[in-house]
């Protein structure tokens, strides 16, 4: 044969890895987010809070600077107009007036 291969059979036996399977590994904890026993700090919670207040903010300033926003927006007044004055109707009926 040619190069590095031989005729000759060659022994090789398989060497498995000794890890200890049955260690668990342990709890990452974020640095400053959680106390040891799992429980979000002030800061963390006060932190996500504010982060949902202000996506929120934002959300309706753009749903608001929109066509389609501000067409939502329009039905909704006149969907309300429309059922404070069939309720108007409905007091005046039921008083006797008309």
């Amino acid at each position: 044969m040619v190069g590095f291969m031989t005729e000759e059979p060659l022994d090789a036996e398989i060497v498995e890895d000794k890890k200890d399977l049955t260690a668990t590994p342990p709890v990452v904890v974020p640095e400053g987010d959680y106390t040891e026993g799992g429980v979000p700090t002030f800061d963390f919670v006060r932190d996500r809070i504010e982060n949902r207040v202000a996506t929120g903010i934002g959300s309706q300033e753009l749903a608001d600077a929109t066509q389609e926003g501000k067409a939502v927006e329009d039905q909704f007044e006149a969907r309300k107009k429309a059922g404070q004055d069939k309720l108007a109707e409905i007091r005046r009926s039921m008083r006797g007036g008309s």
